[in-house]
């Protein structure tokens, strides 16, 4: 895609964006803000006239944004503070030696070098403490489904997506976004029983979501409660 050209109508703002592979006009809410994408050389003024046309729906999709936007946490990093994991609000205490670091029961022990720690400092490490606990975990889930289905993968990552929660390769690699440990364990458990059932079906056909059921019979709701929260689940 090419350089946007910003512009403004009435109340809101957005970039006209051209592009070689696109064939029609379409509106898209970027994270950027939105987006009116046109051909290569359709002439500005059909973008233009194209985000008029569509001024209502724009609308309802931005104000639809803000409403997600307000739904995310916003967290102080401080040990004394509370934070998420497998859907239970765990308060963080600090550990006094890297082996101690790790989530329990009863909260999340957190080592860091720093004797008076920043906000940035706490949370970049809080994140690689989930990283880590979040890949031990899902890597357990995952061999405990496959091995209830005969099935074998090659290795587990975890990642943070923008897009997918999970992915399942053809040579069997599974990954996962690691915030989902942030929700409810019956979450976790419906995308693990997801990707490893792609082992055996690299499609969403009717055999994969049979085989998705027959281990994890909620699944539906789960997925839904994915879709509907998954914007919540940050750190």
């Amino acid at each position: 895609m090419n350089a946007a050209e910003h512009h403004v109508y009435e109340d809101v703002r957005y970039r006209l964006v051209r592009s070689r592979r696109r064939k029609r006009l379409g509106l898209v809410m970027a994270e950027s803000g939105v987006e009116v994408r046109i051909p290569q050389r359709c002439a500005a003024r059909l973008g233009h006239q194209f985000l008029q046309e569509n001024i209502q729906w724009v609308r309802t999709q931005l104000l639809a944004a803000n409403e997600r936007a307000a739904q995310v946490p916003q967290y102080r990093f401080d040990f004394g503070e509370c934070f998420p994991w497998l859907g239970r609000s765990l308060p963080l205490r600090r550990a006094l030696r890297p082996a101690d670091a790790g989530i329990y029961a009863d909260g999340i022990a957190l080592y860091t070098r720093y004797r008076a720690p920043t906000e940035a400092q706490l949370q970049t490490a809080l994140q690689r403490l989930y990283q880590r606990e979040a890949l031990r975990l899902l890597t357990e889930k995952s061999a405990h489904c496959a091995g209830q289905l005969g099935l074998r993968f090659s290795s587990v990552r975890v990642r943070r997506t923008r897009s997918k929660w999970g992915h399942c390769t053809l040579r069997g690699e599974l990954q996962y976004n690691w915030l989902v440990c942030l929700a409810p364990e019956a979450v976790a458990d419906y995308l693990v029983t997801h990707e490893v059932c792609h082992l055996q079906h690299h499609n969403h056909s009717r055999d994969f979501w049979q085989l998705v059921e027959s281990v994890c019979p909620r699944y539906k709701i789960l997925r839904r409660w994915l879709r509907d929260n998954g914007h919540r689940l940050t750190l």
